[in-house]
């Protein structure tokens, strides 16, 4: 019994590492739509993995500060982190390749 609660303590210790570690990582991908007034971003994200990967599919993003948007346009590609919260995912850093 007491083995069993350390290897299911272990478990659930490693699956909340995994899971805040995936929760911020970095991206690349290109930008497909900007709404700088309602502060989203929509970017498609590049499949790494072997030739001939399909791109990703196209995911809507918040901007916390809008002002970062403006160097931005669609068709750059970028790298970029996003973690989310309140149910939405938000860009925590961008940058063009």
């Amino acid at each position: 019994m007491r083995t069993t609660t350390i290897i299911l303590a272990g478990a659930t210790a490693v699956s909340i590492l995994a899971t805040a570690a995936s929760a911020q990582q970095n991206m690349t991908g290109t930008i497909t739509k900007i709404d700088r007034l309602n502060g989203t971003i929509s970017i498609q994200q590049t499949q790494s993995g072997t030739v001939g990967a399909g791109s990703g599919a196209v995911q809507e993003f918040k901007v916390t500060d809008t002002n970062k948007l403006e160097p931005f346009h669609a068709g750059d590609k970028v790298n970029f982190s996003a973690a989310e919260g309140s149910g939405a995912k938000t860009i925590t850093d961008l940058k063009k390749q």
